[in-house]
């Protein structure tokens, strides 16, 4: 291989450790898109008077989750999958900056020739937003969800039929209605929410994108009520997955398309610690760093330039070392007394 190839091989590594520096950040572009989409749901649903959500669903709800674009699957008949955002009300009616959610499965009754929608949650009682925040929530099985009413079915307090804990609204073709999505999975995203809050530590300020303190601050209009000031936003700070947890999670999805390549002794040479394909605590450093020292070996070995330069190789490579650094910042600093004096040494 010449020194051309060599450099090139070189030069593409650095690309993949810069990328892999940066994933969280240029993640966090996508989220904003999120944001800036569900405002703009969120805002057509409630100014139109007639086919509209009417503001009274949300003067007493505890919660509002704006999904847009629900993709209709393909494959699966009814099946879907969308990203979105939900806004949380606490006991002192004041309303918190966006945590990032997904909702998948179940049914939507959707038009004939319909692939997407955008979908409109409100959540009536304070259990319905906590089934969420401790992990996820199945709409008709562990919260009663109905089709929301629309326009100025304002009989919201004394219908009978709305006694529900969660009511969904669907847009399609421009149009807003209530509808039934019984089934369906709301989960939290905390990755994506530690993307977008750049997963400050404990003591530290939450930094509020101004994308998620307008949509915030349109809820709390809608709903006649304030909103957490930006400073203050225990909700999203504990529903944020940390840096560490991003890039073990970037590195389950890639490193299979590595090992796609490998033989067996290859594979094992290049294996990642066992606990980072497993749910709870990360990898041990020393075990990092004894991963990040066989790719680097591979990656400065001029022989298995073959290897080195292929992209599946340099962004696990990549994010591997910023997963190894994300541990070492997040080791503990042990606290000791000062050191024994000089006459005891």
């Amino acid at each position: 291989m010449n020194r051309t190839h060599w450099l090139l091989g070189r030069a593409l590594l650095a690309v993949a450790v810069f990328m892999g520096m940066t994933h969280v950040a240029s993640g966090q572009y996508l989220e904003e898109a999120t944001v800036k989409n569900a405002q703009a749901v969120l805002t057509e649903a409630m100014t139109k008077p007639s086919t509209g959500v009417p503001q009274a669903m949300l003067a007493d709800a505890y919660g509002v989750a704006v999904i847009p674009n629900v993709l209709k699957g393909g494959f699966v008949v009814g099946a879907r999958h969308g990203r979105g955002v939900l806004m949380v009300r606490d006991d002192a009616g004041l309303w918190h900056a966006p945590v990032f959610v997904t909702l998948t499965g179940g049914n939507i009754g959707w038009q004939v020739g319909v692939q997407s929608s955008d979908v409109i949650l409100v959540f009536k009682t304070r259990k319905s937003v906590e089934g969420i925040l401790s992990g996820k929530l199945t709409l008709g099985a562990d919260a009663a969800a109905a089709a929301g009413p629309v326009g100025r079915e304002t009989s919201v307090g004394t219908d009978a039929r709305l006694k529900a804990e969660v009511y969904s609204y669907s847009r399609s073709r421009g149009l807003f209605a209530g509808v039934a999505i019984d089934g369906s999975v709301l989960k939290v995203d905390q990755l994506a929410t530690g993307a977008y809050y750049g997963n400050p530590r404990p003591g530290e300020t939450v930094v509020v994108p101004e994308a998620a303190q307008r949509l915030t601050q349109a809820v709390a209009t809608y709903a006649g009520a304030k909103m957490v000031a930006p400073s203050e936003q225990p909700i999203a700070q504990k529903h944020s997955a940390s840096d560490a947890d991003v890039l073990r999670s970037q590195l389950t999805k890639l490193a299979p398309q590595l090992y796609e390549l490998l033989d067996s002794q290859w594979k094992s040479y290049l294996a990642l610690p066992a606990p980072l394909f497993l749910d709870g605590a990360h990898a041990d450093l020393p075990a990092v760093e004894a991963a990040v020292a066989r790719f680097a070996a591979v990656a400065n070995d001029p022989r298995y330039q073959q290897l080195a330069v292929r992209p599946e190789f340099q962004s696990v490579y990549g994010i591997l070392r910023h997963y190894q650094q994300s541990l070492t910042q997040a080791a503990p600093q042990l606290q000791l007394p000062p050191p024994p004096s000089a006459e005891l040494r």
